[in-house]
């Protein structure tokens, strides 16, 4: 054919994800990941949550990052730890936009409270984020806004409203670092913000953490569902921290909350099929699960 186009294209080299791969770190391939997510930090909290699964379809596990997929209370998911920091939250966003289709990841972890209202063990869920961080900086423009998806912010409370757990909504500061990044001081150290809780708790932030800015920017980018709920385990207006049966409390807590956010997300989702829509409102409610 003399019209045809026969101009080779060339795969960009710098790509190191394949898309419809095994991935590297997750060591996750396609359809081993469930379309609702639950995106704990610590790994070894990922076989905690797990045991309120009815049934476990896989686990893995590579470096910081264990993973298990089975089904909840009859709702296939998916658990994989991130690690610490926003740096290791892309490579785990990454690698699930690789293998899956506009995901629903919802993060649940644990924070430090910047309000005098706020206890330990109560739940924190958060509305956006303030990027203390760089990792989003590669990504989007300085001034761009980290926002928890509606949907997820509205099944976070209604989870929470089930379950009875104490829990507040608002914006979640999103720190690079436990220390100095959060204005703690180091005795050997010098420190650029010594006043940056003040300066977040003037502002109302709510809580400190490291992780949900990243999740919020990378999942909009993608346009994909995301939301954060974190426990308090310290309140850095007292310098208390939590510890013992109140710390296994208030994880056990977040962690419900979590697994049911994730319930009220998959019926929200069937309402809308039903509905012939794609954005939910509150109108199409119907409790069913």
């Amino acid at each position: 054919m003399p019209n045809a186009d026969n101009r080779v294209i060339h795969p960009d080299r710098r790509i190191a994800i394949r898309a419809g791969e095994r991935q590297y770190h997750i060591e996750l391939g396609p359809g081993e990941l469930a379309d609702y997510v639950l995106l704990p930090g610590d790994p070894d909290r990922t076989a905690r949550i797990a045991t309120h699964f009815d049934s476990i379809e896989l686990e893995r596990r590579n470096r910081e990052f264990a993973s298990i997929t089975g089904l909840y209370k009859g709702q296939r998911v998916s658990v994989i730890s991130t690690g610490i920091g926003t740096d290791n939250v892309e490579i785990v966003v990454a690698e699930i936009l690789a293998i899956s289709e506009r995901p629903t990841l919802i993060r649940v972890g644990s924070s430090g409270a910047l309000q005098p209202e706020m206890d330990l063990g109560d739940l924190a869920i958060t509305t956006g984020a303030v990027r203390l961080e760089s990792t989003t900086s590669y990504f989007v423009h300085d001034a761009y806004p980290a926002v928890a998806d509606y949907e997820a912010v509205a099944a976070l409370v209604e989870a929470a409203e089930r379950l009875g757990h104490r829990y507040h909504v608002g914006v979640t500061a999103t720190a690079s670092g436990f220390y100095g990044a959060q204005g703690r001081p180091i005795p050997q150290l010098p420190i650029r913000y010594p006043d940056l809780a003040k300066d977040m708790a003037s502002q109302l932030v709510m809580n400190f953490e490291m992780e949900a800015s990243a999740l919020l920017v990378l999942a909009s980018l993608a346009r994909c569902r995301a939301g954060v709920v974190c426990a308090v385990y310290a309140n850095r207006t007292t310098g208390e921290f939590i510890s013992g049966d109140q710390k296994d409390a208030a994880e056990a807590a977040c962690v419900e909350t979590g697994l049911e956010g994730l319930l009220v997300l998959a019926d929200m989702d069937r309402q809308k099929r039903e509905a012939g829509t794609d954005r939910w409102r509150p109108s199409l409610w119907q409790h069913t699960v």
